[in-house]
C-alpha cells in the first residue's frame, strides 16, 4: 500500500480514535479486553480502509466498522464479555465534580443499558452520543425510521427496567 493511504489512515485514525474506545468501554469491562478489541477494530478498519469511498463521513464509516467487529467478537466468544460497569469508569471524572444522587442515576442507566442486547447498546449509545437518526441508520445498516422504532422500544424497555 502506498504511503500516502498509510498516513492518511493513521492521520484519521488519530482523530477519531475516542470513537473506538468508546465502543470498546460499551462491549469490554477490563483492560486487557479493551486494549485486545481496540486492536482488532484498528486491523480491521485497516484492512478495510482502501474500500473506503468517502460518500460517508470517516466517523460515520468507523463507527460501523468498530460496532461489527465488536459484536461479531461478542457473538464469537465462549465466554461473556460484559459491557463497563458506572464504578469502572469514576476515574473520568474529578471528585469536586459529582453530584451524588446524579451519579446514583447514572449507574441505575448504565445497569439498565446492560441489559439490553448488542444491538440496543450500540443505538443507545450513538443517540446518547447525539448522532441523528440518519447517522444511526447509516452507521447500523438500517432504515432510518427503523432506528427511530427500535429506538422508542428500547426507551420503552429501559423504562420498565428502570421502574419494575
Amino acid at each position: 500500500m502506498s504511503e500516502t493511504l498509510e498516513q492518511s489512515f493513521v492521520k484519521q485514525l488519530k482523530e477519531n480514535q475516542n470513537i473506538v474506545h468508546k465502543i470498546c468501554r460499551l462491549y469490554t469491562t477490563e483492560s486487557d479486553a479493551h486494549n485486545d478489541l481496540f486492536q482488532e477494530i484498528t486491523i480491521q478498519l485497516w484492512k478495510a480502509f482502501p474500500k473506503f469511498r468517502g460518500e460517508s463521513k470517516f466517523s460515520t464509516w468507523a463507527y460501523r466498522v468498530a460496532l461489527n467487529t465488536a459484536i461479531t467478537l461478542y457473538r464469537k466468544s465462549t465466554r461473556s464479555v460484559n459491557t463497563v460497569t458506572y464504578e469502572a469508569q469514576q476515574h473520568f471524572f474529578v471528585q469536586d465534580e459529582y453530584n451524588h444522587e446524579e451519579e446514583e442515576r447514572l449507574k441505575l442507566m448504565y445497569q439498565a443499558v446492560q441489559q439490553l442486547n448488542d444491538i440496543e447498546k450500540a443505538l443507545v449509545y450513538m443517540y446518547l452520543e447525539d448522532k441523528d437518526y440518519a447517522e444511526i441508520a447509516e452507521t447500523l445498516g438500517i432504515s432510518e425510521v427503523n432506528a427511530r422504532v427500535k429506538m422508542n422500544r428500547i426507551k420503552g424497555k429501559l423504562i420498565k427496567i428502570l421502574n419494575p
